[in-house]
């Protein structure tokens, strides 16, 4: 009976994940069509375009890879600042990390595969926002496969439809609206609104940068801004209790 009763609690989770994933396909799906279709322009082959999208599996990472592969630029470039550009993912396990502490290595290696913007994002609100369970972490194994399964369908349609999409349709559209929906939703938040405006402002001041490191400082100067706002947020609230309690 208690092994039926986890066993739902795991699906109830992995739906979840699936349902808060769902909104931002909105904007994947296009982007996966745009990559496929760039790959081939590239003058990768199709294997090779899946390959990438299998293995990298970033969508801003991907498209680096294309421009600078394009260009003709050495492999050592070209790894080097993929790699500098995937650092946010760090970033992002190590803020998850004290959630799924328990788990086994292979669980923790699954996830981090995982682990994407889109993934994160959704995942980190559910374990900040609603209560903890030993299986929470079928919540970002749904938003994970969710994401994943419609990235490589995408890309493989924009590989194979890529010649029928009219230039005129605009779908590049899609790529900073992804983002947005992921944003938007954490501006009522003090903190979260000081770390949005502190990285999004470097990112721009810092936009000429090589090897895309304007992500990686305006990632870390927001994550330290977001923090200082917290703490400094709370000690107001401590205040005003104090105050509240004393008089």
């Amino acid at each position: 009976m208690a092994n039926n009763h986890s066993d739902i609690r795991r699906i109830d989770e992995f739906i979840l994940g699936i349902r808060h994933e769902a909104p931002l396909l909105v904007g994947v799906i296009p982007f996966g069509l745009i990559f496929g279709v760039l790959g081939i322009e590239a003058g990768l082959t199709p294997f090779q375009v899946m390959t990438m999208s299998v293995i990298i599996f970033g969508g801003a990472s991907q498209i680096i890879f294309l421009e600078l592969f394009a260009s003709g630029a050495s492999p050592y470039l070209v790894s080097s600042t993929v790699g500098v550009v995937n650092l946010r993912h760090a970033l992002y396990s190590a803020r998850v990390s004290p959630y799924f502490s328990r788990l086994t290595l292979g669980w923790k290696v699954i996830l981090s595969y995982l682990l994407t913007d889109e993934a994160y994002a959704m995942t980190i609100r559910r374990l900040e926002n609603r209560p903890h369970n030993p299986v929470m972490h079928y919540h970002l194994l749904g938003t994970g496969l969710c994401l994943w399964s419609s990235w490589q369908i995408t890309t493989f349609l924009g590989i194979m439809l890529g010649a029928a999409i009219p230039p005129s349709l605009g779908l590049g559209f899609a790529i900073p609206l992804t983002f947005m929906t992921i944003v938007v939703p954490y501006l009522a938040n003090w903190p979260h609104f000081v770390a949005i405006l502190v990285s999004g402002s470097i990112a721009i001041m810092t936009y000429h940068m090589p090897w895309k490191l304007n992500l990686i400082i305006a990632a870390i100067a927001g994550m330290l801004a977001g923090y200082l706002a917290e703490i400094l947020h709370k000690n107001n609230d401590a205040d005003k209790s104090t105050t509240g309690y004393s008089q």
